[in-house]
C-alpha cells in the first residue's frame, strides 16, 4: 500500500504559518496536520504518537516541522523530537519559527556571495550590524555571522539594554560571540554604521532603520542586505529587488528583501522535499538551512 506523506506541524503559538503551511503542501505533503500551543515538555509525547502507527517503513512517508516564534525555544523543540525517536521508528524534522531560520540562511549566504563577488573577501573578520537585530531573524543572522568569524552587533531601536539581553541569551545558547548596542538616536546610529563592514536590516515591516543621510556615513560599508519588503526601504538606497547593485555615493552594494526572500523560498522547499525522499531521518535546522542556502547559491553563479 502506498502511503500518504503526512507532515505534524506544532506551534507553540496560537496558529501555524499559512505560509508555512502552503510550503509544506507545495513540497508534496497530502495531509498536513497543525498542532497549535505546544509546550516544550509535550514534544517527546507527539513525536511518539506520530512514529509509532505507521511502522519502520511507513515512517519514511512521515514528518514533523516546529514553527512559533521563539528561536530558542525551536531549537529545543528540535532538540527533543530528535531524543524522542526510537529507531527504527524515526522521522525526519525541520525547525523554521516564524521562517527565521531559512531566511537567516538565505540573508547570509546573499551576503556573502556578495563579499565575494564585488570586494573579493568573505566574512572573516568583518564588522557586522544587524539593525532591528534583536528579533528572530536578526538572532539567527547574527549566529551564523559569527560562525563565519564575523564580529556581530545586534542592535536595538528600543535601549542597549534589550540588545545587550538579546545578545548575551543568544550567545550562550548557540555558543557563539555576539554584542549589542542600542541604536534609538540617529547619532548612535551613524556611530555604529561608521564601523560596520556589512550592515543588515532585520526590523518589522515598514520601518526604515538606516537613512540616506546615516547610509552616506557608512564609509567601511561592503555590504547591505535588508529582508523588509513593505515601504519605505529598511535601508536607504536598497531597493527591493536589488541583488548585489552598488549603492549610489558608497563602496556598498545592496541585497534587497525579494533576492534574499527567492533564495528563502528555495531553501525551504528543498528542505521539506529532501525531508520527502531521505533514506534516513534528517534533523534540520538553521545550520543546515545555511548549507542549502549556499548550494542553492553556488549553482547559479
Amino acid at each position: 500500500m502506498e502511503r500518504s506523506y503526512i507532515l505534524h506541524m506544532f506551534t507553540p503559538g496560537k496558529q501555524m504559518s499559512p505560509f508555512d503551511i502552503n510550503m509544506a503542501v507545495d513540497a508534496g505533503y497530502q495531509v498536513v496536520v497543525p498542532y497549535c500551543g505546544v509546550s516544550l515538555d509535550e514534544i517527546t509525547g507527539l513525536t511518539q504518537d506520530a512514529i509509532f502507527s505507521r511502522g519502520p517503513k511507513g515512517v519514511k512517508a512521515t514528518g514533523i516541522f516546529i514553527g512559533g516564534r521563539d528561536v530558542m525555544l525551536a531549537a529545543d523543540m528540535l532538540d527533543a523530537a530528535r531524543k524522542a525517536m526510537v529507531p527504527p521508528f524515526e522521522v525526519s524534522v525541520i525547525a523554521d519559527p516564524s521562517g527565521a531560520y531559512t531566511t537567516a540562511a538565505a540573508l547570509v549566504a546573499c551576503v556573502e556571495q556578495s563579499l565575494r563577488s564585488a570586494h573579493g573577501t568573505d566574512f572573516a573578520g568583518k564588522r557586522v550590524l544587524i539593525l532591528g537585530g534583536t528579533g528572530t531573524v536578526g538572532r539567527i543572522a547574527g549566529v551564523l555571522a559569527a560562525g563565519l568569524g564575523a564580529q556581530v552587533t545586534l542592535a536595538s531601536h528600543r535601549d542597549a539594554a534589550n540588545a545587550e539581553k538579546a545578545a548575551a541569551e543568544t550567545a550562550a545558547r548557540f555558543g557563539c560571540a555576539l554584542h549589542g548596542a542600542g541604536t534609538g538616536s540617529a547619532e548612535a546610529r551613524r556611530a555604529a554604521l561608521a564601523e560596520a563592514d556589512v550592515v543588515l536590516a532585520t526590523a518589522a515591516a515598514g520601518v526604515q532603520v538606516a537613512s540616506a543621510d546615516e547610509v552616506a556615513g557608512a564609509a567601511r560599508m561592503l555590504v547591505a542586505a535588508d529582508v523588509n519588503a513593505v515601504p519605505p526601504e529598511g535601508i536607504a538606497g536598497v531597493g527591493v529587488m536589488d541583488k548585489g547593485k552598488p549603492i549610489a555615493g558608497t563602496q556598498a552594494v545592496g541585497i534587497g528583501a525579494l533576492a534574499v526572500g527567492n533564495v528563502k523560498y528555495q531553501v525551504e522547499n528543498g528542505l521539506l522535499v529532501a525531508m520527502r525522499h531521505a533514506e534516513k531521518p534528517l534533523y534540520l535546522g538553521f545550520s543546515e538551512a545555511f548549507a542549502k542556502a549556499r548550494e542553492l547559491l553556488a549553482e547559479k553563479s
